[in-house]
Parts: structure tokens; sequence; C-alpha cells
């Protein structure tokens, strides 16, 4: 019997046990998955969400799904949907969905209280001044003119700027804290500006929008949220978050409590959402969805599972220090989570003619293949042999060196499944180019062994002629040719111009026909692949996952 893995332990856990340990929240716990709906998911939303989730499962709690939507020019509903396919596909489920423009009135209620506190004024400076007058690191910041308004005339002035009566930039909201504070966070934030703007769900109803500071922490206490888990870029705003909520304290506010752990990175791309929206628009890539973006949606229509991911989410661990995770340990959690589930089958995708000249013509037989040498469970499939073949080009060579261990001419391999197999010449067009092998085969050896006992070094894949399915096969490697991209200010100039090879006459093995689209296999030899949604009956079109080794690292290797 297989022992039940243990559950992850790191900092964070360590802090919500001691919480639960101590009766703070009456032992309860409650998280929260805080997307801003102006994107699709990306990989290092897929660790957020392990951990969000994860943690509410492990001590018996609940996790919210809450879209942060207070920036109606960037946010739709398209994002919102695509958003809850994803969390599902990963495997989680929410207890309660939110938005934080469910509570764009009491947010408004709250900061008329921090206004008539005098904690906050309406201010008629521009941004652009606001973000100079606050200062540096190193210098305090300058007060504005209008910070000593009287508390009347800020009451007036912000339910005007609810009303509409000012245009765009015109006026904010800020709240008055410390314009000296060493963390400049505290320097006077705006709490609300004015955008005459239509919200995808609260339509023309408001023109002032909360700023993320102000609606991120308020909406986690009206939602009962026990420990606030973010990222560990808002470890400077926590000072803030945590000033909000105390000045609501006395209304009976809940006092959640904010944690931050390191974001992920990868090599060969990158996670800013700007920037993943320039390769979109700039038609650098097909969609939010194509294969090579790092996007949950690419993921999956690339034929990533939702275990190989939350596996390598999991495995990376909880931790404050930023550093940047190898593509290969994706790549390899997928590895490992295929080579245990995915059925095998024999595709060629660069065929080169064979003909058995020793096998009887308008004849065929059905072979017995192993579905999944890792699962005995998976039983068997048959595939048809018959007088004429495909195997890979790259499978063949005339002149041969020692050491190359694959067909070629007065040489025998074995054909997967099948028999050994001796080519005995090679047919060639004007130009010189091989387009046809001509083999014989022994029949003593069916099923890939002889006999007498004598050996091959080279097994090889192939497709019967007769029965194979054409397809069209998409070869999908790193987006980018360099490790970190985003530390480049050309960073499009480093773009994989080999990201993408799309191979139009690959051959099936019959048994391939008719899949349908986010099918997962193993093409033997060759890699994992999955059914893309751009499949016809006429002409499947699969992707290439991942492949069985990493070339990426073999070629560095070779290179260094």
């Amino acid at each position: 019997m297989t022992e039940p893995e243990a559950p992850p332990t790191d900092f964070v856990r360590d802090i919500v046990r001691g919480d639960v340990a101590d009766e703070k929240n009456d032992g309860k716990v409650a998280t929260r998955f805080p997307p801003e709906p102006n994107g699709y998911l990306h990989i290092g939303h897929a660790k957020a969400i392990c951990v969000d989730f994860g943690i509410a499962r492990e001590f018996g709690g609940t996790c919210n799904l809450r879209f942060d939507d207070t920036n109606p020019t960037k946010e739709s509903t398209e994002y919102v949907d695509a958003i809850k396919e994803d969390v599902r596909w990963l495997g989680f489920e929410w207890d309660g969905e939110f938005f934080a423009s469910d509570y764009f009135e009491q947010l408004y209620e709250w900061a008329v209280h921090l206004v008539r506190e005098g904690k906050a004024y309406v201010d008629d400076l521009p941004l652009e001044e606001v973000r100079r007058m606050r200062g540096s690191l190193t210098e305090p910041g300058e007060p504005s003119p209008h910070r000593d308004r009287s508390v009347e005339e800020n009451l007036d002035l912000f339910a005007r700027m609810r009303a509409g009566e000012f245009a765009n930039g015109e006026k904010t909201l800020r709240a008055k804290i410390d314009m000296a504070a060493a963390n400049t966070n505290l320097r006077d934030p705006v709490l609300y500006r004015i955008l005459h703007s239509p919200h995808h769900r609260t339509g023309d109803t408001w023109c002032i929008y909360p700023m993320y500071d102000w609606a991120h922490g308020q909406s986690d206490a009206i939602e009962g949220i026990t420990h606030s888990i973010c990222t560990l870029e808002f470890e400077i705003h926590r000072p803030l978050y945590e000033w909000f909520l105390e000045q609501l304290k006395p209304l009976g506010v809940a006092q959640p409590r904010q944690i931050e752990f390191a974001r992920l990175n990868l090599t060969y791309t990158m996670m800013s959402k700007r920037r993943l929206l320039e390769l979109v628009e700039g038609g650098h890539v097909a969609g939010w969805d194509d294969p090579r973006m790092p996007t949950l949606g690419g993921l999956r229509r690339r034929g990533y599972t939702p275990e190989s991911i939350t596996r390598f989410a999991t495995d990376l661990g909880v931790t404050k220090f930023n550093s940047t995770t190898d593509m290969v340990v994706l790549e390899n959690a997928l590895r490992n989570h295929l080579n245990k589930v995915a059925p095998r089958f024999m595709a060629v995708l660069r065929p080169l003619k064979v003909v058995v000249t020793n096998y009887p013509e308008g004849e065929s037989e059905e072979l017995e293949a192993v579905n999944n040498p890792e699962d005995e469970s998976a039983g068997t499939r048959t595939v048809p042999f018959s007088r004429v073949l495909y195997i890979e080009r790259d499978d063949f060579m005339e002149d041969a060196p020692r050491k190359f261990f694959r067909l070629s001419v007065g040489r025998e391999v074995r054909l997967r499944y099948a028999y050994f197999v001796t080519c005995t010449d090679v047919v060639k067009d004007e130009s010189g180019e091989i387009v046809e092998l001509h083999c014989t085969y022994d029949p003593a050896t069916r099923g890939g062994d002889a006999p007498d006992g004598r050996k091959v070094k080279g097994t090889l894949h192939w497709v019967s002629a007769e029965h194979a399915v054409p397809a069209e096969v998409r070869l999908y490697d790193h987006l980018f040719a360099t490790e970190n991209p985003a530390a480049e200010e050309d960073w499009l100039e480093h773009l994989n111009p080999t990201s993408l090879e799309v191979v139009e006459d690959a051959m099936l093995e019959p048994n391939l026909a008719g899949q349908e689209p986010g099918f997962r296999c193993q093409f033997e030899r060759l890699g994992y692949f999955a059914v893309d949604p751009d499949t016809t009956d006429e002409k499947p079109v699969f992707n290439r996952a991942v492949t069985l080794r990493d070339s990426w690292a073999k070629a560095k290797k070779k290179g260094g």
C-alpha cells in the first residue's frame, strides 16, 4: 500500500498553523485568489492558485475567487470567463465568487469615513505631479497645496467627483498619512481616481474607481479573509494595507493578515501581462492560447496536464527569495506525468518510403503493440504492417559512420513490434535525393526478436503506407532564445526564430485517427504530443508538448 504524501511545509503554512494553534480568527482559515481580469492566467498564477487553494484545503478552510476589477479600461468578461475555466482546469473549486466591484458602495462609504476623520482629502494635482512630489527614497515628499482643505470641502468635492462633475484626472482622493515616511507608499497614496469609462459589470454607475491598495485589503476584510497571501512585490505595500485596516477598526472591520512569498519566474519566457499582451497584439504569437505562451490556455493547448503543473508548483515550494526556475523543471514535470499515463503510438514526421521487397504484394497483417510500458493495465493495440512502409528520413544514412545504429545499406535493424529488416538498395530522383529504400525482412523475427538469438542495435518506428493517416504536426520550442528576456531592453529582438516548425506531411498510424482536441499521447522516439483544436476529420493537427529529452540542455552542453 502506497503511503499518502505528507502535506508540504513552508514558512507561510507555519504562520497559518501558528495562528490556528493560537485560535486567531476562532481557528478558522480563509484565503482567496484575487486576479485582475485584464488578461489570461499564466504559469506564475498557477503557483499562487496552488498556494491559496492548497492552504485552504489543508487547514479545512475556504478559498474565494475574487476578481479585482477596479480598472474598467483594461478588464472584460472575456477574461473573467477564461480565469474561471483555468482555475477549474487545474482542479480547484472556489467557495465564493466575488468581485471588487461588488463592494464599490461600501468602499466609497469607508472612504467618506476617512474624509470625516481627517484622514483623506481631495487633491487637484494631476497624477504626474502627485508622483513627482512624492519624493524619493532619500528625499521626503512635498505636501500638496490642497492637503489642508476642510473636512466639509473635501466631503463636498468627493461627492461631486462621484456625481461626475469633473473630468478624468481633474481630481483624486488621497489618504493623509506622512509625506516624509520612509516607505513611499505611505506618502499620501491615491485612493480614488476619476475614470469616465463603462465597467464590465457596473456599466456607467460609477465614474470614480478605487485604487488597488484601497480596494484589496478592504475586500479581504469584507469577505472575512484571514490570510491574504500575496507575491513578494506587495511586501512594501503591507504597511499601507495595515494602515487602512487600522483606520477602519473602530467600525468593526476585520483585520486580515497579509503574507508574501516569492513569485515564479521561468527561463525562456516572461510573466508580464503587459508584455504578453504586446506579443498578442503585435502578431508575434497566434493569441493568448498560442502553445508557446506561458498562459495556462497556451500550456493546455500545447498538451500540458493540470497534474503536471500542480506537481511542478508544489515541488517548487514557497520561499521568501526571488529566483528563476529553469524551464526544464516544468518540462520534466510534464514528462514524468505523461510517461505514466500517455498511450504510445507510432508517427513518422518526415517520411521516407520503404519497400519490403520480399513481403507479399497486396497483403497486410495486424501486429500487437504495447500501449504503455509503464502501465500494464493500458493493454495492447494492433497496428497494420504491409509491403510499403514509412520510416523517419533521419533514420537512414547511405554512408553511415560506425556508430550510426539506424538503417544503412547492408545493415539490419528492428522495426518496432514487427520484424528485422535489412536495406538492400536505394532509389534516387534526378537531383540525387533518396526517395525510396528497398529492404528485405526476416519472417522468423515477427514481434521483434530473432529465434537464433542474433541482436541488432537499432530499433525504428514506422507506419504502414497503405494505412497511414496524413497529419499536420506543429513542433514548438521556447518562445525566446535568451534565458531572461525580461531583462533585455530590446526583448522582442530575442524571440526564438525556430520556436515553431510546421510539418505538413507527417504520417500517423491509423489508431490516431479521430482523436478529440486535448488528447495526449507519446509518438514513440519523438516526444509527447496533443491534438490541437484546429484538427479536422480530413487532417488531424498535433502539437508537440515536449520532447522525450531536454534538447536545449544537450545543445548548451555541446556549446560549452
